[in-house]
Parts: C-alpha cells; structure tokens; sequence
C-alpha cells in the first residue's frame, strides 16, 4: 500500500442544520473554501490511498460577535471647569471633589455622622497636650499612571521593577510644597496652625526643614502644631496635605495634572479632560479597595447653567443634577409625583454670604455696610427666591459647628426681622451721609457666573432700591476668573464693592470659619480687613483677630465658644464687615437607580456608591 497525492476540483454542498428560535434569523450565505480529502481506491489490482485538495461550497448563517458590555458608568454634572486639579492650589468645591477621587487624604469623614475616620492612615494618637500628633500609614497604596490610549492603568516602578508606594515621606513633602511660597497655595493658611508653617509660606523662613511635619519612617509621620489642637485630624483629611509624585511635577510642571502624566493614588484615575467640556474618570483597579467598587465609570460634563442641566436630567443625560435644580423649578418639582420623589433636602453645614470690599468706599464705612446687610429681607429671599428650606443666617458658622452662634437673636437681630432690619437700614445710611439713598455713588455686585446666583442678586439688588433707594449695577465673571479676582492683591479697582461666596466646612470647628476666612493676618482675608494700603501688603488685627486667634490656642471648649461668640457678634453688628444671608441646605435630584450617600464635609465618595445597572440601561437604552 502507497500514498497518492493529487488535486481534483469537484463540489461538495454541505447544509448545516440550524436549531430555530421565536426571533428573526440573519439570512444564511454560501461559502467556498478548500479542503483536504482523503480516501482509499482500489487501482489496477492495487489499494492506493490517495489525498486530494476539493473546493466545497458550504452553507453557513453569521453569527455577529456580542458587543462588549459596557462599563458601569455614572454621569455626573461639574457645574463647570475645575479651576485646579492640583490639591496644593485647589480652593474650591468642584477643585475639591476632583481631587477627592485622584488622592488620598491621611483621614476623612464619615458619610453619615462626619467624624474624621482612618483613610490614608489607619491610626493616630496625640500627646498629652494635644500639640504633637503622629498618624500611622496603611502600605498598600501604590502610585499608579493611567494610559488615556490604551486604557491600561499601572503601578509606578523604581528601575529595579518594585512598586512605589505612598508613603509617610509623601506627606511631608506634599505639605511642604503647599506652604513653599514658590508654589503659590491660596490656601496654605489652613496649615498654620503647624510649627514653623506660616514663617515658611510668607517666606521669613527659608529653610523646610523649620515645618514642624516630619516623616518618622515610611509609614509613620508626627506633625509638631504651634499650639494643641483637638481638631488637627480634620484638619489632616484636607486635600493640601494629600501626598502627590513630586518626579511627574518635577518633570512636567503645571502640565502634571493633564490625562497621560499624572500620577494619582485614589479609587478613581484621570482618562480625559476636554477642557470646559467634560471629564472622565475610571476605577483604579490597584486601589486598596477596588473589588468593592461597583461604577467603574464615570463621565462628567460641565455645565454651568441649571436650567440646560435640569434638562438633561429629566431626559436621563445625567444620574444628578448637581449643582441643585433650578430655583425658578422648585414649585415644579415639589408638586411633581416623580421629581418629588427624586428630591432631597437636608441641612447643609455651609453659609451664603455678601462680602464687602472693607477698603473701597463708601464700603470703608461700617454704617454703609450695616445698611446694606439690614436691608436684606433674609425671610422674603429663602421662602420666595430660594425655596429649598435655607434659613436665614445672622451669624457666619452654621448649626454643625463647634462655638457656631447660629440663629441667637442677641447677634443683629435685624437680621432675622425683616421690618426691623428695613427701619434700621435706612437710619443707619443717613447717619453714614446718603439719607433716602441721596447722593450715594455708583456700586457694583459682582457674583460667578449662574442663574441662581443671578436671581438672588437681583432680588436683593430689589430690596437695596426699595429700602434704601439706591441702585446697585449686578455683573458676573466665570467661576476661576472670579477667584483670581476676588484675592486680596487685586488692584483694588478692579475688585467689586459687594461680591457673593459661599463657604463650607473643611472640619467641624470655627477655627476654620472665622479664623481661617476672616483673620485679616492668617486667614484668607477677601474682605480686605484692617489693610493699611489697598492690597492688604499690611495690615492693623482689631479685636476680632484677636478673639479668633486666642480661642484658637484656648484649650476649655466653654472659653473657646464664648471667645467665638463675641468675635460673631463684632463681625455681623459692630464691623458689619460682610452680609450672612442664608445657611444651605443640600438640595439635590437622583436618578431612583443611583444608590449615594450626602456628605456633609469633603469631597463626595463615589467609590462607595453603586447604581442599579439594569435600571439605567432599561431607562436610557446604554447596551
């Protein structure tokens, strides 16, 4: 027996049997394709085995290859562009809540109660006095880079291939740079509270090493405070002692935060950033906590008008509709049986306010500003413009807050009393010179770009005309170009006379409110306080900056509040030197699918929520 090999051309239909279902099938097709044969013959008394190369036709249906399921996917809504990404130079709430997701911070806030909890450290402890506190690190967080092109996040390596991880030297040089003055942090002071810190940031000292932060081993750090402070954990959770890779910084400089360069330690990681457009961000599969993390996704837009975002949410474009609905649409909402039932409203630890330009006339005279802060019809605004069940706020810190003075009518009652706030109002401007609004000058409120911020101030500008018969020309700036203006070395005149903000705990405890805000030596001092020239180069403390900076060092909670009590009273009656005009409430539209917690103080934890996915693939066709 021998083999044979040789070519034939013949065809050979094969039919598949198909196994029917109840839906439409795609249309079957005929194929050629090549094909080896073999078989025995019988040739000339011989059995040969021969092979042969035959071209059948067969009858094939196409499968199409199931599309991939898509990633589990939140979209949210910034409100508009981040103005940092950088937690050394991020002062705002939408700075914040980016940064939240991309670093760690040594501790956080609890969603439910807000009392500081472990999160980059697992643990801290005091001494006696409360004036050293060492935290000990978890050694689990690498550092990790993100490929906005391929996809693919992974661990920073040394050059021998080991992981680099987070580590208690992070932290002192992330806090550091924050208070270097050649980084330029706006809000280094909340740092001074730190041996040695506000000598290096206003640059009397040169040397780091004074900065009482001091990593003790890799996963160790002790921090030496000027003074005790109980509330230093909170303190630590902020996002300008959060560690970050100082070689990508060193690198790149400002071009670190941008998708392919940055390095991040959080749950999520940086894929894109379309400035003034969008943002997107994925699950950091090496995060400690990753398997626990159900959004894999999520995709943030920035839209800054309520209404286009209130619109989207109701077309189901987005799972929330951050910034808040609509003032003009609450009615709506509340009477409708489906938004209603998607709205939340609780209270806030967070206070609206005006803020005077304390140097440029006629702003220079506390009469002038008590007027036009009596005049508010605080009242007529949350129940009328608002109506999301704000109060109406006489005081600077809210319900909440260690030593606050919410609501106590001994502090400008006229602030809680409309008639009585219009009856002094007017007395208290002729006494300043302009009785009836007479001969009063031409004035400016600026506020950032919104129409919720646009329908209060023209509210308000209302009530300036009605009650004290002046007018007050209404302008607005985008929200980062606003920031840049609102610091103290503006010229001044650039700066508006009045100007909205709003603040919102960084921890529980007025040291952060009144001291940290309105200190005019180590606070932010937008008001522009006791300033000796136009841009605050110097400055005179008074005793409101004396009180604050006392309870700071004060270690008895009842002197502490006392202390804050009386420098409350001087900041809203006798310096007048702003205008408390509500305490917020959290008022918020979710999607039914979209399982999330409301938190009080930080950055919201979208690791920790989940969304019903076939919920939100059954409402917005995502396959």
């Amino acid at each position: 027996m021998w083999n044979k090999k040789w070519s034939i051309a013949f065809a050979v239909v094969v039919v598949g049997t198909l196994v029917l279902s109840a839906c439409a099938q795609p249309t079957p097709q005929v194929i050629e394709r090549e094909v080896e044969v073999t078989r025995v013959v019988e040739r000339e008394g011989e059995t040969v085995i021969e092979t042969a190369i035959v071209i059948e036709e067969v009858e094939v249906t196409a499968v199409p290859t199931p599309a991939p399921e898509s990633p589990v996917t939140m979209h949210w809504n910034l409100g508009g562009e981040p103005p940092q990404v950088d937690p050394a130079l991020s002062t705002d709430t939408t700075s914040v809540l980016v940064d939240e997701q991309l670093f760690l911070g040594l501790t956080d806030f609890d969603d439910e109660t807000s009392e500081v909890v472990p999160e980059l450290a697992t643990s801290w402890e005091a001494n006696e006095d409360g004036s050293v506190w060492t935290f000990y690190l978890r050694d689990d967080v690498p550092w990790v880079k993100h490929n906005p092109a391929t996809g693919e996040t992974a661990v920073v390596t040394d050059e021998e291939g080991n992981p680099v991880m987070v580590t208690a030297h992070d932290v002192e040089n992330a806090v550091k740079r924050t208070l270097n003055p050649e980084t330029g942090s706006d809000y280094a002071y909340v740092l001074y509270i730190i041996e040695g810190a506000l000598d290096y940031n206003s640059g009397e000292e040169t040397d780091p090493e004074t900065v009482g932060v001091k990593a003790l081993d890799d996963y160790t750090v002790e921090f030496t405070l000027r003074q005790p402070a109980g509330y230093f954990p909170g303190i630590a959770s902020m996002w300008v002692c959060r560690p970050v890779y100082q070689p990508v910084i060193d690198e790149w400089g400002a071009r670190w935060v941008e998708p392919g360069y940055i390095v991040t330690n959080g749950p999520y990681v940086l894929d894109e950033w379309a400035h003034e457009d969008h943002m997107t961000f994925v699950k950091n599969p090496h995060f400690y906590n990753a398997d626990s993390m159900q959004i894999e996704r999520i995709y943030a837009v920035m839209v800054n008008a309520a209404s286009t975002a209130m619109a989207m949410y109701e077309n189901n474009e987005l799972d929330n509709a951050y910034p808040g609905p609509p003032l003009e649409e609450m009615d709506r909402i509340k009477e409708d049986p489906v938004l209603s039932e998607e709205l939340y409203i609780a209270p806030d630890v967070c206070t609206y306010y005006y803020g005077f330009t304390n140097n440029k006339p006629p702003f220079d005279d506390p009469l002038v500003r008590k007027a036009f802060s009596a005049a508010i019809d605080r009242v007529s605004l949350v129940e009328n413009v608002t109506k999301g069940g704000q109060l109406p706020a006489n005081t600077f810190a809210p319900k909440g807050i260690f030593g606050n003075a919410a609501g106590d009518p001994s502090i400008a009652p006229w602030a809680l009393d409309p008639e009585m706030g219009k009856e002094m109002a007017q007395e208290w401007l002729a006494e300043a010179g302009y009785p009836g609004g007479e001969g009063f000058p031409a004035v400016t409120l600026m506020h950032n770009t919104s129409e919720g911020h646009r329908s209060i101030a023209e509210a308000i500008q209302a009530m300036w005309r009605e009650t004290l018969g002046v007018e007050v020309d209404v302008t607005n700036q985008e929200w980062g170009v606003y920031l840049e203006t609102l610091k103290s070395d503006t010229p001044l005149d650039q700066m508006s006379h009045i100007w909205r903000l709003g603040w919102c705990a960084d921890y529980a405890d007025q040291n952060n409110w009144l001291h940290e805000v309105f200190n005019c030596e180590e606070g932010a001092n937008r008001l522009r306080r006791n300033c000796v020239d136009e841009t605050c180069t110097a400055v005179e403390p008074s005793e409101f900056d004396e009180l604050t900076a006392q309870a700071g060092q004060e270690t008895d909670p009842d002197v502490r509040a006392e202390l804050y009590y009386q420098a409350e009273k001087i900041l809203s009656e006798e310096e007048a030197a702003y205008a408390p005009i509500y305490y917020y409430t959290q008022v918020d539209l979710t999607k039914p699918w979209l399982n999330r917690t409301y938190q009080a103080i930080g950055g919201e934890h979208w690791d920790r929520w989940t969304i019903d996915w076939e919920a939100k693939k059954a409402a917005t066709g995502i396959k």
